[in-house]
This record gives C-alpha cells, sequence and structure tokens, in this order.
C-alpha cells in the first residue's frame, strides 16, 4: 500500500508516532488469567496467571512458540473462551462476570475480530460483506466512516466485487475494514497475514498501524512473524502459558533475537522464524 495523507475524522500523531499509550485508560486487560483444558492426566495448563493490560491506540503484538498460549490468550480477551480463573476486562467491563447474552452484545459491540482465514461470504459483495455485522445488530452505519476506512484500505473501487474477485490481500483488507467500521474498542487479530505474501501482509499490517496512529484505535495482534511485530508498538512474550518478556518500538532483528534467546532457554528448537 502506498503512502496517504492522515485519516480524516480521528486525532492525528505528530510525527506519525504512536502517542503516549502508557498514559491512556487500558482498553483491554487481563489479572491473574489462568487457563485450564482437561482434568486428570489430560490437564492442560494453557495460561497461568497472565496479568496484562493492553491501553487505547495502542497497537501491541503477542508472540512465542507454538503452544506458548498466545492464541488462547487472545480468545480469553476478547471473550471468546472462557477463564478458568482470574478476570478480563474490556474497559471497565469484567467479561467473567457477564451472563452469556451481555456477553455477546458487548462482543459485538466493543469488540472486532480479523482473522487468518477472512470469513468473507462469498455471495455478498465487498459492500454488503463489510456492513452485515452492523445490519444485523440493527445499528445504523456512519457512512462517512466508511468512506474514510474504504479509501484507506484502497477498496473504494472494489465495493460492487464479491470475494471471489479479490486477491487474499483485498479480501483481507474487506475484513479489516468491517471489523473497524462498528468503532469497536478494540480490534484482535489472530495471524492476520497469515495467508498472504508479503507485500499483501505489508499492505494490511500498514492498514492496521495507520488506524492506529490517526484514529486511535486499538488492536492486539497474535503473529509468529517478527516482520510483522514490528509494525506494532509493544511486543509482549509468552512461553509455557506466561508472560516472559516484552519489547517496545521493536524491530524485525530484535524481536528474532529475543524469540531466539527464550527458545535457547527453554530448549526449543522449532523456532526459526519466517520462512
Amino acid at each position: 500500500m502506498t503512502d496517504h495523507p492522515p485519516l480524516p475524522g480521528g486525532p492525528s500523531r505528530p510525527g506519525g508516532q504512536p502517542r503516549a499509550a502508557h498514559h491512556a485508560p487500558a482498553a483491554v486487560s487481563a489479572v491473574d488469567l489462568t487457563k485450564v483444558h482437561g482434568s486428570g492426566d489430560a490437564r492442560v495448563v494453557a495460561l497461568e496467571r497472565v496479568s496484562v493490560a493492553f491501553r487505547e491506540g495502542e497497537f501491541a503484538a503477542i508472540m512465542g512458540p507454538s503452544g506458548s498460549g498466545k492464541s488462547t490468550l487472545l480468545q480469553c480477551l476478547a471473550g471468546l473462551e472462557s477463564c478458568t480463573s482470574g478476570a478480563v476486562r474490556i474497559g471497565d467491563v469484567d467479561l467473567t462476570r457477564l451472563s452469556d447474552g451481555r456477553l455477546t452484545r458487548l462482543r459485538r459491540d466493543q469488540v472486532g475480530f480479523v482473522f487468518q482465514a477472512f470469513h468473507l461470504i462469498p455471495t455478498l459483495t465487498v459492500s454488503e460483506n463489510i456492513t452485515l455485522p452492523l445490519t444485523l445488530a440493527g445499528r445504523t452505519l456512519d457512512r462517512q466512516w466508511l468512506h474514510t476506512l474504504v479509501e484507506a484500505a484502497g477498496l473504494g473501487a472494489r465495493l460492487g466485487h464479491r470475494p471471489s474477485q479479490l486477491s487474499g490481500g483485498q479480501q483481507q483488507r474487506v475484513a479489516c475494514v468491517r471489523a473497524l467500521v462498528g468503532r469497536p474498542r478494540v480490534v484482535f487479530a489472530d495471524e492476520p497475514t497469515g495467508n498472504l505474501d508479503s507485500r499483501s501482509a505489508a499492505e494490511i499490517l500498514a492498514l492496521l498501524r495507520r488506524c492506529v496512529r490517526e484514529l486511535g484505535q486499538t488492536v492486539v495482534m497474535v503473529t509468529h512473524d517478527p516482520v510483522a511485530a514490528s509494525y506494532a508498538d509493544r511486543v509482549v512474550f509468552l512461553a509455557d502459558g506466561r508472560i516472559v518478556d516484552e519489547l517496545l518500538a521493536p524491530t524485525p532483528d530484535q524481536v528474532l533475537g529475543r524469540m531466539r534467546t527464550f527458545d535457547a532457554n527453554l530448549g526449543i528448537s522449532y523456532w526459526s522464524g519466517p520462512a
């Protein structure tokens, strides 16, 4: 994606730098979050007493070896999985205290999702796919906000197309706009570039970063790719279900070096970075 002027409709950040997110309130947080699967001999501790906060206006990445608990953490933070113990909050609302109905409404109104698989409806147009969650929720579409996002994603000429007429990168841009159009408090992205070539991946990451820096969006992304993580303001590293480190203003080399250090300390040999 080529450079664009600042997006209209949100606070600009001088010099393109992230705002001081550590002074902002937490968009999503966990306190002593534990997640256990199974019982007895089949008992697996996926997360063990994890405490972490992601601030409003922050682009954060979660990294770790396979089996470290990073996707489980994302799903618990998003309210897609229940916690065994501890608390998860979006804003000041404790998800663990909500009924199923209230949790569903909170996810619908305050959370956006971008996944590795695009999850677009093949029979709907780009425009219809983007607005489908709002239509199902009976919410009013802000057409100016939609226009802002569509232009930022470079989809203005594709609104009448169906997913089969789009490249993988274009389909993921549609998924990103769909996640953002409802103005969620936080967007969770689980390996959003995993199915894309390097050019398309860079376009998706640049779009997410622009929405954070220029519109104040909060994005929490799971990735295995040090290059993808370098687009974030902060990287949180997990190993064996626990947070073991974090890195601010990361570069790809710093991320890869940190991961290799963890692997050596833990006796893990299967992390090799991007192919």
